[in-house]
């Protein structure tokens, strides 16, 4: 019988409040520790999610004894230390997406989960989602044939703040990082996370960061990918898969989609799963059932494709000339 995962959570952003909310729609779930660098900030979150234990540092937290698994909410360009941290304790790891600020920091996070022997994985909450489960095993099944064609866009207009995140260098602010990173492992989870190619453009703001995107992805069998991420304007959140014998359209907001289309030829089919919760409770299902298991990693997000989605990330920044501070 599968025991409770007792979770802690680091950080007490917007991103740890809606995953505080996704564990109470989690079976065998419970969380029962906050890290924050003040006691105060911990205090506040623990009060608003009765969260018994209430730790004033991140390392406080990754030492608690009676966690099962932790979950990094902090802003990426902390996420490599954070991460690390929890692994040198022992701790399974749920690290919020971008996984890191590159590939290279990415790898060194794998690294020492493997070399630690301790489980760790990406938070991207799309993929764990019903519908896109459903989708797979209409790719898995190969109904619409070979793929050929991938398309997927995500922007929203955000308001002009230097300071936030978004827009901040120092933040690891920029589309690509915060919203690029869910078309471009859409792209991955359909036609592989390694093109032979990749062709961008992006335009940079007055802070420095790419406010708008888009990457073109060829592959080796011919098939392509076009994936857009945007800042400043509000686009319409779908995602198309073409195959030789059809296509797949799945409902917009794609990240977040209940329902999805098969068309071939004149046969339409829709199906709709809806989602239970805010979402955030598939990918706290599937870590459980990983610690359940004795995995080390999950097979729905395994740890190398997340390195390779960084190196995409990577290649697009490089050809921009985007770096970032800790770089």
């Amino acid at each position: 019988m599968s025991k409770t995962t007792r979770w802690g959570i680091i950080g007490t952003g917007s991103i740890a409040k809606s995953f505080a909310r996704g564990l109470k729609d989690t079976p065998k779930a419970e969380l029962i520790a906050v890290g924050s660098r003040n006691q105060e900030n911990a205090d506040k979150f623990g009060d608003m999610f009765s969260v018994p234990v209430k730790c004033p540092s991140y390392q406080e937290l990754a030492d608690f004894a009676d966690i099962d698994a932790i979950y990094i909410s902090t802003p990426h360009p902390f996420h490599k230390e954070n991460t690390i941290m929890c692994l040198q304790a022992g701790k399974p790891v749920l690290c919020e997406k971008p996984f890191a600020i590159n590939s290279q920091e990415a790898a060194i996070m794998v690294q020492t989960a493997r070399d630690n022997g301790v489980f760790l994985m990406e938070a991207m909450w799309s993929r764990y989602l019903p519908v896109m489960q459903h989708v797979r095993k209409w790719l898995d099944d190969g109904t619409i044939g070979e793929v050929r064609w991938v398309s997927a866009d995500f922007g929203f207009r955000a308001n002009m703040n230097p300071q936030s995140r978004l827009f901040n260098r120092e933040l690891g602010g920029g589309a690509l990082l915060d919203v690029g990173i869910y078309v471009t492992s859409f792209a991955s989870f359909v036609l592989g996370p390694r093109p032979n190619r990749i062709q961008t453009l992006a335009n940079m703001g007055n802070t420095g960061v790419d406010e708008q995107n888009t990457l073109l992805l060829g592959y080796n069998n011919g098939a392509m990918a076009v994936l857009t991420s945007s800042l400043r304007t509000t686009t319409p959140h779908e995602a198309r898969i073409v195959g030789t014998e059809g296509n797949i359209s799945i409902q917009p907001p794609f990240y977040k989609a209940e329902k999805a289309t098969l068309t071939i030829g004149d046969h339409v089919e829709e199906i709709e799963l809806n989602i239970n919760g805010n979402g955030y409770n598939y990918e706290a299902i599937e870590v459980g059932h990983c610690l359940n298991k004795g995995l080390l990693e999950s097979s729905v997000m395994p740890l190398d494709e997340t390195v390779a989605i960084m190196k995409i990330l990577d290649e697009a920044r490089a050809q921009w000339g985007f770096t970032y501070p800790t770089e």
